[in-house]
């Protein structure tokens, strides 16, 4: 006789089920007979845990945006400097999409980008990373608003440059990206402390 998993460990099952078939298929042609087929169950124990697709996707979206999170607050955690914490950070980015190349996809793809709703779960998770972003920036004279714009500035350059390097575009290494793109965003930091001439 099988032994029944425990609801929180289904839970999980379902969910990385899930992450294959969305990230393969995409939200508007994934289904959740595609989904409870990879889990190994049936469709009604899939809508035990998720009532609908869109409940799925959604915590999907945020499972992966907690691991994105907990990996560069990791990298950044374990940083013996500033220009430290700028290199530990766009290496745990990057690694990210080096390792888990499915979830980034997912969570900036497009079924994030066609759905407001969806877009509006990436938004917060952007803004929460923002948010930490600017606590770490100490750069003298500048305002609360002025850290926050550096910091969604950092999260738009780590984003917009792992996506590009994702499609394999640059042909760059993972170490080579993480050194050009660490470069720039400290340079950027720096440069508000600059006196003009």
């Amino acid at each position: 006789m099988a032994t029944r998993l425990p609801a929180a460990e289904r839970r999980v099952g379902l969910v990385e089920a899930a992450l294959t078939v969305f990230s393969a298929e995409g939200f508007k042609v994934a289904t959740m007979d595609a989904v409870a087929a990879e889990a190994g169950v049936t469709k009604p124990v899939l809508y035990q845990h998720f009532p609908s697709k869109r409940e799925l996707f959604h915590e999907l979206i945020r499972d992966v945006a907690r691991r994105l999170r907990s990996d560069v607050t990791d990298a950044v955690g374990a940083a013996t400097s500033p220009h430290d914490m700028v290199r530990r950070g766009m290496r745990a980015v990057f690694t990210f999409v080096d390792e888990r190349p499915e979830e980034f996809r997912l969570l900036y793809g497009e079924g994030v980008r066609s759905d407001e709703a969806f877009a509006v779960e990436v938004r917060g998770f952007e803004r929460s990373m923002a948010d930490a972003i600017a606590e770490l920036i100490d750069i003298e004279g500048i305002e609360p608003a002025g850290r926050l714009a550096l910091a969604f500035g950092i999260v738009g350059l780590a984003e917009a440059s792992a996506r590009h390097w994702s499609l394999g575009g640059s042909g760059l290494s993972l170490d080579e990206v993480v050194e050009h793109v660490s470069d720039l965003a400290w340079h950027g930091l720096r440069a508000p402390q600059r006196k003009p001439d």
